[in-house]
């Protein structure tokens, strides 16, 4: 079959798709940047690739219309505490009225468990989606998952920040709130074993794992299961306003998706009991088994998406080819330049940057200006990287958002999405036994140019160590 995969960059899609390409189908993955998708690491044949931006109906006409089936994948919910409502029903309505046009026989939607009568603006907007999208003249299907499990996914990170970082938690009433988590291995079953079964047209069904547990619950059993005692305090006197912050600060999570999380966490997320498990001969994952898999791919390096590198999660709201080109005019700069004598090796010390590596000089420096920016409402640097062997267009590094990474080229190129009176750069290149390295930077107004010369000390001995000890030989490599 050949099927159409929006949001095929974001977190479910990057699951979604190798299997439905081991199932022998040919996919069309519909992205608004087609830098950020890799299409290199999948077959070649097998795999077309369009840019669309689902809020311009315009950009729709790339869709081709002999296409079987269709996974709508696209949701709002970190991008603005207030217009996310908006940006889902108008992306809704012009995929449906492009499915319309086409010979699609069957659309399917991942939404949210929504069976409470209160529900958050987040869980009412996917019920506006849905009753959008089932106007359509195809055969429609809504899978209502819960909290989703696994390695990267926001729940999870959100979990494993809170339980590894806090021995002792005070926490809001919230944690008190029920749930039935989903291991992402049964969420990806699901969409696969769906798409064009007679028995899944035209219904709404809620996906959900064996447990009903609070938000406590799973607090405790992570901790369990990582060997940590831990102490949690609930207090019912946090408002929703600061539970957002609590949950901003102790996690990577962005300001604007913490405050929807807790709305969102405010209401009870139970699945109305149904056979669909067995129907489809999907054997459910507990809780347990779903933080142990996620535990397994991570030990492994085998992470496949994360949240974090949703451009949502950072200043980059668009495109990233719009920043691409580094500026020239009024601007700063730290221009360096080192002889080396081991093209490879020093190539797979920038590979590595970041993360759990550091920046190989004065990492207690990059942890202060992280935290610095956390408290300033900016990304911190807790978001790390996904994986510490690979790098990809659009992923996050810390607080920088890697722009280009040319492994052909020895090229790494990245934008700071810190809080700052304006843009920076950050290049690394490899060319003729020479690794350049250049910091960029463009002013906004006054206090641009005053931080720029506020920072110039500092920026003379780390840019000064950074270089040295990433192009010295290997004997004198130091963290």
């Amino acid at each position: 079959m050949r099927i159409l995969l929006t949001g095929a960059t974001g977190y479910i899609g990057k699951r979604l798709l190798p299997v439905l390409l081991d199932q022998g189908h040919h996919v069309i993955c519909c992205v608004r940047d087609r830098r950020r998708f890799p299409a290199e690491d999948y077959p070649a044949g097998q795999v077309s690739v369009i840019e669309i931006d689902f809020t311009d109906s315009q950009s729709l006409a790339a869709i081709p219309q002999d296409i079987d089936g269709a996974y709508y994948l696209i949701h709002s919910m970190s991008s603005s505490i207030r217009n996310f409502e908006q940006a889902e029903v108008l992306s809704a309505t012009n995929f449906r009225d492009c499915m319309n046009r086409t010979r699609v026989i069957h659309v399917i939607y991942l939404s949210g468990i929504a069976n409470d009568q209160d529900l958050s603006p987040h869980l009412a907007s996917r019920k506006k989606v849905e009753e959008v999208l089932s106007g359509g003249t195809y055969h429609f299907t809504t899978l209502r998952a819960g909290i989703i499990i696994g390695s990267g996914s926001a729940s999870f990170e959100i979990i494993r920040d809170m339980v590894e970082k806090l021995p002792v938690m005070i926490a809001p009433k919230w944690l008190l709130t029920r749930s039935q988590p989903i291991a992402i291995r049964n969420v990806v079953s699901y969409l696969s074993k769906s798409l064009c079964n007679n028995v899944m047209f035209d219904i709404k069904v809620d996906i959900y794992g064996p447990d009903i547990m609070t938000y406590k619950d799973m607090l405790m059993e992570y901790a369990r299961i990582r060997n940590l005692k831990r102490k949690i305090i609930v207090l019912p006197i946090m408002t929703p306003r600061l539970s957002s912050y609590w949950l901003y600060f102790v996690t990577s999570t962005s300001f604007p998706l913490a405050a929807n999380l807790v709305d969102s966490m405010k209401v009870e997320v139970i699945g109305k009991p149904n056979r669909l498990a067995h129907l489809l001969e999907i054997e459910l994952l507990s809780y347990s088994d779903a933080v142990k898999a996620a535990f397994q791919r991570i030990d492994q390096n085998a992470i496949i998406s994360s949240w974090k590198d949703s451009l949502v999660s950072g200043r980059i709201t668009s495109r990233v080819t719009g920043y691409i080109q580094v500026p020239v005019e009024g601007c700063y700069k730290d221009v360096r330049a080192q002889k080396i004598e081991d093209e490879q090796a020093v190539w797979e010390r920038i590979w590595s940057i970041g993360g759990d590596q550091g920046w190989y000089y004065a990492n207690w420096v990059w942890n202060l200006r992280g935290f610095v920016d956390k408290v300033f409402g900016g990304v911190g640097s807790s978001r790390g990287r996904t994986s510490p062997v690979k790098i990809h267009t659009g992923d996050t590094l810390d607080f920088w958002r890697v722009l280009l990474a040319e492994p052909d080229k020895r090229r790494l190129l990245l934008f700071a999405e810190m809080r700052l009176p304006g843009d920076a750069w950050l290049e690394f290149r490899i060319r003729d036994h020479t690794l350049y390295q250049e910091a960029t930077f463009r002013p906004r107004g006054i206090f641009g140019r005053l931080y720029w010369f506020a920072m110039l000390p500092w920026h003379f001995f780390i840019f000064r160590g950074m270089l040295r000890k990433i192009g010295a030989p290997p004997a004198g490599i130091a963290k």
